[in-house]
């Protein structure tokens, strides 16, 4: 397992001197998924391939299977779709090995597009193109009729400069119409959420959305991306027409580098036109985005192109950041409730020693010495409640995610932040003496 790991290290190390070098990026995902070493760091990478190429086969193979390990279905079957749109899945078009029978009849129906689109090179000229339009039911899969949010900012635990810039930013002004009126302000725009992956920023946008009573549309890779055309382009038009009609709504793009990454960055056309689009959805003449809420969350706000950050597009960011030892504290206890535990463990004294730990690092380490616990039942073949020993073993093992892009965010806040965007992120670095 040293071995891999060296491979990864040096892996890294090429792409952080070459990020444009898919061939590097696409091994580098692909050993750490098919040793199982980071698959939330592999779907990044699968997803950054995919911004600048969204039909690469590999890329969207690769995507699915990383996001199928982290328990994410449904956007792990988002891509398998797209690979059968391709023709490139494991059981080309409805009936393939990973759909139920359900999900095969909710695929059936086909939208045939005429004398626009060319055939593939291989079909006879005289065959039409069809392709297929995903439904449930007989209403689209864009219509979002899923269920009210029920989570609230109460919910979220910590993070008091986070909830207080939300409260400022789209709560004061909703809850008090005629001192908006009296001061003039809009609630259009939008709000960044950037900071270390694992700490929350996704939650906290359906907190909000339960705390506006609207509706939560959250918006990923697979609901954009097309192989057509113009097609990803109307796709992101239909996404905000329907927020539109919907409104009040939040609308949530998770992972927002991997659409609006800097054209600069960007090859393709097709990557530069979704920006676009984009762009003139957020503000442009005509486009009426009263009482929609527009949140982004993103590991990478460098990677954002400046024009979605200028006012009256994403012109708020917030940094979010690990949890501090009040919610540290508040995530062990629950994360251990109705567990079998020694008496002598105290929680307080657990959340001292998980500094830097984001939520999903603190919700792993409970979860490797409760496996602890039941290998030493397993064994004895009597109930082991989980001991102090259990943690100690565990957070040898279990070390805090957030500090590699501490690492990278460094850099920027120090040497790239323009018109102080980071701030926030300099101030914290170096009260923590990173």
């Amino acid at each position: 397992m040293s071995e891999k790991n060296g491979v990864v290290d040096a892996l890294r190390v090429a792409l952080s001197a070459n990020p444009g070098d898919t061939g590097v990026r696409l091994h580098l995902a692909d050993l750490l998924v098919s040793e199982n070493i980071d698959l939330r760091e592999a779907s990044e990478h699968y997803v950054a391939v995919l911004a600048t190429d969204p039909a690469h086969v590999q890329a969207l193979r690769g995507a699915a299977r990383a996001f199928r390990g982290l328990g994410d279905d449904v956007k792990a079957q988002g891509y398998e779709k797209l690979l059968a749109a391709l023709g490139e899945g494991e059981g080309e078009g409805p009936g393939s090995a990973t759909e139920t029978p359900q999900q095969a009849s909710n695929v059936t129906s086909l939208h045939v597009d005429g004398a626009d689109r060319h055939p593939p090179k291989d079909q006879p000229s005289s065959a039409k193109v069809t392709k297929l339009r995903v439904v449930d039911g007989s209403a689209e899969i864009s219509d979002w009729d899923g269920p009210e949010p029920v989570v609230t900012l109460a919910d979220v635990g910590g993070m008091d400069h986070v909830k207080k810039r939300l409260h400022l930013s789209f709560l004061a002004p909703l809850q008090n119409p005629q001192m908006m009126e009296t001061f003039g302000k809009s609630l259009r725009g939008g709000l960044l959420l950037y900071g270390p992956p694992g700490c929350g920023k996704t939650f906290i946008a359906r907190a909000l959305a339960g705390e506006l009573g609207a509706k939560f549309m959250s918006v990923g890779l697979s609901d954009v991306l097309d192989m057509w055309m113009g097609e990803s382009e109307r796709k992101l038009h239909e996404i905000f027409e329907t927020a539109r009609r919907q409104a009040p709504a939040v609308l949530f793009f998770d992972e927002i580098d991997a659409l609006g990454r800097k054209r600069s960055q960007i090859r393709s056309s097709a990557g530069r036109t979704i920006v676009n689009q984009l762009l003139a959805e957020m503000d442009s003449v005509g486009k009426v985005n009263e009482h929609v809420f527009v949140l982004a969350a993103t590991n990478h706000p460098w990677d954002v192109d400046t024009a979605l950050r200028r006012p009256g597009r994403f012109d708020r960011s917030v940094l979010v950041l690990p949890p501090d030892e009040p919610a540290r504290q508040s995530i062990l206890a629950m994360q251990l409730k109705g567990k079998p535990m020694e008496p002598g463990i105290v929680v307080a004294e657990l959340s001292k020693h998980t500094d830097f730990f984001s939520g999903a690092d603190l919700v792993h380490l409970c979860e490797t010495a409760l496996e602890y616990a039941l290998e030493a039942s397993l064994t004895s073949g009597d109930v082991r409640p989980i001991s102090q020993a259990n943690f100690h073993k565990a957070l040898q093992e279990v070390k805090p995610s957030t500090r590699p892009w501490f690492d990278t965010a460094k850099n920027y806040a120090m040497f790239a932040n323009e018109g102080g965007s980071y701030d926030d992120l300099l101030d914290y670095i170096k009260s923590r003496r990173l």
